[in-house]
């Protein structure tokens, strides 16, 4: 938004059809990070597509919420590291930072708090559509529909042209997701719905609704909420990731807000992306013992085997990811605080510590990542792996939301349309069935 082009660049091209020849695009500067190539043009001009298949060459917007430098291990919200938000602030100044654009005043912050904490509670007939589904349905699936429906329900936060209600879905999505995962979590297990109560934190709240139950008092443990409230910050936002282009993709055509985010829970749920940690938990238990740790990192090693050491490593970050950091460190704390002593979590640090100091992982910096410290933490505060996405999709809402909302204030948004390299037939007779 608002990037111009300043200076050109030439590039030659060897194309089959004509020839060698040089094409000259305009080159787009970056507040930080690398410059990127604008071929808008590239085909009224030059009559050529570009080829990246996964988009990982292809700039699909411009944003100024997050940065990443995988290089380096570095990762930005509005200018601030991960880190420093992680173990400095709360979740909901963070959402406040990735929708706003600055951190909150102590006005701000209370003005916020009171606008996220009196749209918890879900419109009561939506307890009715969680009955239509199977006890044993994953909780991704009735996150999906529980999303996609509430705009059956909240008629007055649909239209995406008007500022206030564009703010208004934001807010309702932020402060309704924990209530969504939590109901859906109760559903799968018998137990009767709890409501959100207003006194408690974002985080507090979510395990509130999840753990407690009408026949008795709860209270959660300060270090599980402390932990909770990590995890929820660093995975907030994380650029233009494939949730992330989803939810902008479906934006793009003007799709009202919850079935945009929708959108986003369905791509999340893949094990390739949000159900990452969930991925590591299954991993573990195929290892099943500290001594075919060994056995495992040589399968790892071997490209013929189709087993991958999964939590370790980032398509992005070539560096520790610096989320991982954090959880590295909250990790060996909860578990030391709650006392949590299980073969699986014991396996997981033997893991840790044995692929840290093999040579081969670590030439190729394949270090734990986000997903490895999640999995274990989730693990040990007794929450199911079939929640482990769930609680990602929460984290993420204020992501997608913040992107959302910049995406769709931009005015030059353009619905999304990608391009292919058709290799299929040319054009042929049809053929009638008796002579085919």
């Amino acid at each position: 938004m608002g990037n111009t082009a300043e200076r050109m660049v030439d590039i030659d091209v060897t194309d089959p059809k004509t020839g060698k020849r040089t094409i000259t695009l305009p080159l787009m500067e970056s507040s930080m990070g690398p410059s990127v190539i604008d071929v808008r043009r590239l085909y009224v001009d030059h009559g050529v597509f570009t080829y990246d298949p996964g988009f990982t060459s292809t700039a699909s917007c411009d944003s100024a919420i997050t940065f990443i430098n995988g290089e380096e291990g570095v990762l930005l919200h509005r200018g601030y590291t991960i880190g420093e938000l992680a173990t400095k602030s709360t979740y909901l100044d963070v959402c406040y930072l990735l929708m706003e654009g600055e951190l909150p005043t102590k006005a701000q912050q209370v003005e916020f708090r009171n606008e996220i904490v009196h749209h918890t509670m879900l419109h009561e007939q939506l307890s009715h559509f969680y009955r239509g589904f199977r006890r044993d349905a994953h909780p991704m699936a009735i996150m999906v529909a529980v999303v996609g429906a509430l705009s059956a329900f909240y008629h007055d936060s649909l239209d995406i042209n008007d500022p206030e209600q564009r703010q208004l879905a934001s807010y309702r999505l932020i402060a309704k997701m924990p209530t969504i995962a939590a109901m859906a979590y109760k559903y799968s297990i018998g137990q009767p719905f709890v409501y959100p109560k207003n006194e408690l934190g974002y985080a507090e709240n979510l395990l509130h609704m999840m753990f407690s139950v009408p026949s008795e008092d709860y209270k959660a443990n300060p270090i599980m909420v402390r932990a909770l409230e990590r995890i929820l910050i660093l995975h907030a936002d994380h650029e233009q990731n494939a949730s992330t282009s989803t939810v902008r993709l479906a934006s793009s055509s003007q799709a009202n807000p919850f079935a945009c985010i929708a959108a986003g829970i369905a791509s999340l749920w893949g094990p390739a992306h949000g159900g990452a940690n969930e991925a590591v938990l299954s991993m573990l238990k195929e290892i099943g013992t500290k001594d075919r740790i060994p056995e495992y990192l040589a399968k790892a090693r071997d490209k013929n085997d189709p087993f991958r050491l999964m939590g370790f490593g980032h398509r992005v970050y070539k560096n520790v990811d610096p989320r991982a950091a954090v959880l590295k460190e909250n990790a060996h704390e909860v578990l030391d605080s709650l006392g949590k002593t299980t073969p699986l979590l014991e396996l997981a640090k033997e893991l840790e510590r044995i692929a840290l100091e093999d040579p081969y992982f670590r030439e190729r910096k394949l270090f734990p990542n986000v997903d490895f410290y999640s999995g274990i933490i989730l693990q040990a505060m007794e929450i199911p792996v079939s929640m482990f996405t769930v609680l990602f999709a929460v984290a993420r809402t204020v992501g997608w939301v913040a992107q959302w909302k910049e995406m769709s204030s931009d005015p030059t948004t353009k619905i999304g349309r990608p391009r292919q390299l058709y290799t299929g037939q040319k054009p042929r007779k049809f053929v009638e069935i008796n002579d085919r």
